[in-house]
């Protein structure tokens, strides 16, 4: 059974004046989230800055968003990490804080051969009895998860069972779905190519732009699922310089530049992320005015 369907938001962790992690607006990121139509929403991912989070901080954010969820909508925890210790510690700590699944970014700069992927990726799943989903990054990460490797780890791992495929490969995301026949839920990792995954039978999207447009990035995958493609399409379509804008810098930097000028956030990042080009964010802006958001 799938741990969702539909578009899951990658949340960003607001930060205080001081950078500490402001739990209170977290939990008003997910009513506002859940208000607007999310489906599920994953903490302490790439977007939301885990790898510059402490051990304390990502373990008590993971806990917030899934005590103040309170069962409206999946929560997924990321709990990925370069060290697969650290990567079952969080995992542990996490299905405790009683999350509905983990996402599992591949480990970054090691780059691990696919043999090491699969021994990485089945330790951390026999460690805890939730669900898995596998996130295949490999502009970030410096390594790739081969169609033939998460097939393999789908089928003989119980627990994992769900990839976010962001290479932006969609030949690649073919090879896999056609070698899967099945076995592996597809997320979408790109928001400019929700609509084409969905195609490829792809079930959802694990997504960015979610945070500031969540009600029509839910739309884009249930009008699919619906049977209105067309409409899906433009949705779609509308979104494609929204998300180039959300992308002219290093995520999550205009993301949070976003929810800043939507009133969610005060739109910090911690180091080594800087603050957003002046040009880029003026972009930004008249993006998110074009698309009709309010500000």
């Amino acid at each position: 059974m799938s741990i969702f369907k539909g578009a899951g938001v990658a949340l960003v962790t607001p930060f205080k004046d001081d950078l500490s992690v402001d739990y209170e607006q977290l939990k008003k990121l997910v009513d506002f989230q859940i208000e607007n139509g999310t489906d599920a929403i994953i903490v302490c991912g790439t977007t939301g800055e885990s790898s510059t989070l402490t051990e304390e901080e990502h373990s008590e954010a993971i806990k917030v968003v899934a005590q103040h969820a309170a069962g409206r909508v999946p929560v997924i925890a990321g709990t990925g990490s370069n060290d697969t210790a650290t990567a079952i510690k969080l995992s542990q700590h996490a299905e405790k804080d009683g999350v509905d699944g983990l996402l599992l970014v591949t480990p970054y700069y090691n780059k691990a051969t696919q043999k090491g992927l699969i021994a990485h990726y089945t330790a951390i799943a026999e460690s805890v009895n939730i669900p898995i989903i596998l996130y295949n990054v490999p502009s970030r990460t410096g390594v790739n998860i081969e169609p033939e490797t998460a097939v393999y780890l789908a089928k003989n791992v119980k627990n994992i069972v769900g990839i976010k495929e962001a290479s932006g490969n969609i030949s690649q995301v073919a090879k896999l779905m056609s070698l899967a026949d099945g076995c592996i839920d597809l997320y979408s990792g790109n928001d400019d190519q929700i609509l084409p995954l969905l195609s490829l039978g792809g079930i959802g999207v694990i997504s960015v732009t979610s945070n500031i447009i969540p009600r029509d990035t839910h739309d884009i995958c249930q009008k699919f699922f619906d049977g209105d493609v067309a409409g899906s399409r433009e949705l779609q379509l509308k979104a494609i310089p929204l998300c180039k804008a959300l992308f002219s810098e290093v995520n999550p930097i205009p993301v949070k530049k976003a929810t800043e000028y939507m009133g969610l956030s005060n739109g910090k990042v911690r180091m080594p992320l800087s603050d957003m080009d002046p040009a880029k964010a003026e972009v930004l802006k008249k993006a998110m005015i074009e698309y009709g958001i309010s500000l």
